[in-house]
C-alpha cells in the first residue's frame, strides 16, 4: 500500500450549496459550519448553503467558506479512521492542510483566512490587477517574458505553476495584457483571462502580506503532526517557525503546485484525495502523473465511494 495525501482546493472551486448535504446527514460535518458562524460572528453557513453566488465569490467570504467545507469533508474521513501521510493545499487550501495537520485550530484558521481575504481585496483597487492562465508554454520561457515586462515597469509574475503547460500569471492589468500577447508570440497555445478580484500571488500583494504578518504572529501555531508540503518551496514543513514564514510569503509568491505534487509522489504517495468542491486538483495531479490514483470527494456519495475504494486497496 502506497502513501495517501489529502489535498485541499483554493479559491475558484466554491459553489453555492457545497457541503450542505454532509452537514444535514453528519453531525461531525455540521459542527464545522456551526463553529465557523460562531467564530466569525455572522452566518457564513447561510451564504455557503443558500448564496447568492456573488456574495459567496467575494474573497473575504470565499476563503473561510472553502476552508469550512473542506474541514467538514475531512471530518467524515477522520471519523472513519482514514489518515493521511502528507497534506497540501492550493493557495488558500494550505490553511485547510494546516488544520488537518493539527498545526492551527479551525477557529484560528477561519478568522485568519477571513482577514487574509479582506487584506487581499484591499491591496489593489478593483480592476487594477488581473490574472490569466497560460496554456502550452514552458515555465522558463514564460518567466523570461514576465521578467522583461516587470523590468519595464508593468508588474507581472508567475503565480500558480499548476501542471505541465498550465501556468497562471498575475500582476497589473497592463502587465497581464502585455504578457498575454508576448506569451502567444513565444508559442503559448492559449491565454485565458481569469475572473478574480485581484492579482493574487504577485508582488502587488506585498502590502497585504505586511499587514497579514501580525495576523500570523497572533496565531497559535503548533508543530504539525502530518508533514505539510508548502506552496512557496514544495518542501515539507512541520515547525511553527517555518509555517508562519511560509504563510506570509505565500501571499506574494508563486504556488508551486506541480513541484509539490511531484515531491509527494517522490515521498511515496500514490493516492491523492481532494477534499472540497470540484475536481480541479485531481485533474492537475492526473496531468502531472497519469499512474496516480485520485479521488475528489465533496458529498456523501463521493466520500463513501472513496472509502470503499480505499478498503479494496488494503484488502
Amino acid at each position: 500500500m502506497g502513501k495517501i495525501a489529502f489535498v485541499f482546493p483554493g479559491q475558484g472551486s466554491q459553489t453555492v450549496g457545497m457541503g450542505h448535504e454532509l452537514a444535514q446527514t453528519n453531525e461531525g460535518a455540521k459542527a464545522f459550519f456551526d463553529a465557523a458562524d460562531k467564530a466569525l460572528q455572522f452566518s457564513l453557513s447561510s451564504i455557503i448553503f443558500e448564496g447568492p453566488q456573488a456574495e459567496l465569490t467575494l474573497t473575504a467570504n470565499t476563503q473561510p467558506a472553502l476552508l469550512t467545507t473542506s474541514m467538514a469533508i475531512l471530518s467524515f474521513f477522520q471519523n472513519k479512521g482514514i489518515t493521511a501521510d502528507y497534506v497540501a493545499g492550493h493557495s488558500l487550501g494550505e490553511y485547510s492542510a494546516l488544520v488537518a495537520a493539527g498545526a492551527i485550530s479551525f477557529e484560528d484558521a477561519v478568522i485568519a483566512v477571513r482577514k487574509r481575504g479582506e487584506l487581499m481585496e484591499e491591496a489593489v483597487p478593483n480592476g487594477e490587477g488581473a490574472m490569466a492562465a497560460v496554456l502550452g508554454l514552458d515555465r522558463d520561457k514564460l518567466a523570461e517574458v514576465t521578467a522583461k515586462i516587470t523590468a519595464e515597469g508593468n508588474a507581472v509574475q508567475l503565480a500558480n505553476l499548476n501542471c505541465p503547460g498550465q501556468i497562471v500569471i498575475s500582476g497589473s492589468k497592463k502587465g497581464i495584457e502585455l504578457a498575454s500577447a508576448q506569451a502567444k508570440e513565444a508559442g503559448a497555445k492559449r491565454v485565458l483571462p481569469l475572473e478574480v478580484s485581484g492579482p493574487f500571488h504577485s508582488s502587488l500583494m506585498k502590502p497585504a502580506a505586511e499587514k497579514f504578518q501580525s495576523v500570523v504572529e497572533g496565531m497559535d501555531v503548533k508543530e504539525a503532526t502530518i508533514p505539510v508540503v508548502a506552496n512557496v518551496n514544495a518542501k515539507t514543513m512541520t515547525s511553527p517557525e517555518d509555517i508562519k514564514t511560509n504563510l506570509v510569503e505565500q501571499l506574494y509568491s508563486p504556488v508551486l503546485w506541480e513541484d509539490s505534487v511531484r515531491e509527494m509522489i517522490a515521498l511515496g504517495v500514490d493516492t491523492f484525495i481532494e477534499m472540497g468542491p470540484g475536481k480541479v486538483l485531481s485533474g492537475l495531479v492526473k496531468k502531472i502523473d497519469r499512474s496516480i490514483k485520485t479521488y475528489a470527494v465533496s458529498d456523501e456519495a463521493s466520500c463513501l465511494a472513496a472509502l470503499e475504494a480505499l478498503k479494496e486497496e488494503t484488502r
